[in-house]
């Protein structure tokens, strides 16, 4: 996000409020994160303005933001090892275009790429791409399944030593090293091969975030990283296991995931210090924004006829977009007893995600236990606001990590893959055919 992750962030004193068209800003906080040592920078992305479709829309810093490989592309000519991951959804877009532009961050960044995969929630997206709603939950996994296989494949065009450049001979690529894809299913007719080399990484990495059961069967066969929103040790640990438990089914070890849940740090030098940061924020949100927000999350029920102080109707009718988000947010509800204002201020945060508050060794005491319980590979860490609660992760919480000998000192590789402790993927047909 980039103003932050609290919904308020943009209005703290010190944040960049026209933060998402400022190239500089991304650069300098790409720099800063890559300083510090972080795996990779992650951009969340959808194509519309979420949820909102009139002119009653929301005072968020939301509204307008760079498409994410672009942004990424050029955030790859002035970073050198941070990893770089865009979102792209497999329902408003094509996998030869998917494939050809994460394979060409991929080389421009030199191994540095990762692909986010959603499937989009919204029927305002849909309505930008010619459709008057959203696909049906099912269709739109049956879709991605395929869409992955598709994209996949097509890294696979060209092996790894296919391309001579032999000046002398005329020959610039060994012809018997390029693979056509001859793709025939039920949602794609895709004839290949892809007109670029394969991807450094063998294939960028596949990030999915989606944690209902179709999002974890696709994660489960397809992605390398998950990110999921978790709000107790239990149910990380209950998420990390089943996760983990479905890998054997399709010929994986569970070193093969790595789960990330997401992580709203709010950080003093002081539990009290820390505790007034995240009220300074509370106190920003308009309550407009916070009623918008939930119920974006409950897929765009209308909660504006129910008392704030009251509690969330009974009988919401689950959505067929975020069925994962929907059953996090009114679990909360119900677990806490909170009124729908309560509901409004804690999904304003960090949008269902865990927040924790606290001193820098109170923060890291908790991610720790998280780590150490299988509940939890590493965390994508969600700054409040920008730039300011990334400084502060980084000055206050990464020195205890380090002290703990819970976060690197230094790189030790160049690509993503080796950030993360990733295998790098052989080329499937060029194996299929030593073993024959």
């Amino acid at each position: 996000m980039a103003t932050g992750h609290h919904v308020a962030g943009w209005r703290h004193p010190d944040a960049h409020a026209d933060a998402g068209r400022s190239l500089s800003h991304y650069a300098a906080l790409a720099r800063r994160a890559e300083a510090a040592g972080f795996d990779a920078l992650f951009l969340a992305d959808g194509v519309a303005i979420r949820g909102m479709d009139d002119a009653t829309l929301p005072h968020t810093a939301r509204a307008a933001t760079f498409e994410p490989l672009t942004l990424l592309s050029a955030l790859a000519a002035v970073t050198q090892r941070i990893g770089l991951v865009a979102t792209a959804s497999t329902t408003y877009n094509e996998p030869y275009h998917v494939a050809r532009k994460f394979a060409s961050l991929d080389h421009l960044s030199g191994g540095r790429a990762g692909w986010n995969v959603v499937t989009s929630w919204s029927d305002a997206e849909a309505r930008n791409f010619s459709l008057d709603r959203h696909p049906e939950h099912a269709d739109r996994y049956a879709r991605a399944e395929e869409f992955v296989d598709v994209v996949t494949g097509l890294w696979d065009s060209w092996e790894d030593d296919a391309f001579l450049y032999d000046k002398a001979n005329g020959v610039h690529f060994d012809a018997s090293k390029l693979h056509r894809l001859d793709h025939h299913g039920r949602h794609f007719q895709v004839r290949g091969p892809l007109n670029i080399a394969r991807p450094p990484q063998g294939h960028p990495v596949i990030v999915q975030a989606g944690s209902s059961e179709a999002g974890q069967e696709l994660a489960a066969r397809t992605a390398e990283v998950i990110f999921t929103a978790q709000q107790s040790l239990e149910g990380a640990q209950a998420f990390y296991r089943g996760l983990k438990g479905r890998l054997a089914r399709f010929g994986r070890t569970p070193d093969q995931l790595k789960i990330l849940p997401g992580v709203f740090p709010v950080v003093g030098r002081s539990a009290a210090e820390a505790e007034e940061k995240f009220e300074a924020l509370q106190d920003l949100i308009l309550p407009s924004v916070g009623l918008a927000l939930l119920s974006q999350h409950l897929g765009g029920i209308d909660l504006s006829g129910y008392p704030l102080d009251g509690p969330l109707p009974d009988n919401l009718q689950e959505p067929n977009g975020a069925k994962s988000r929907f059953q996090l947010v009114t679990g909360l509800a119900r677990e806490e007893g909170l009124t729908i204002r309560q509901l409004c201020r804690r999904v304003a945060t960090a949008r269902g995600h865990w927040s924790i508050h606290g001193t820098p060794a109170q923060i890291v005491d908790q991610l720790q236990a998280w780590f150490e319980a299988e509940a939890a590979d590493g965390f994508n860490v969600m700054p409040p606001w920008l730039p300011g609660g990334l400084d502060d992760f980084i000055e206050l919480v990464l020195p205890e990590l380090r002290r703990r000998g819970l976060f690197r000192e230094q790189y030790t590789g160049t690509t993503l893959r080796e950030h993360l402790g990733l295998v790098r993927p052989g080329h499937l047909r060029r194996e299929r055919a030593r073993s024959a």
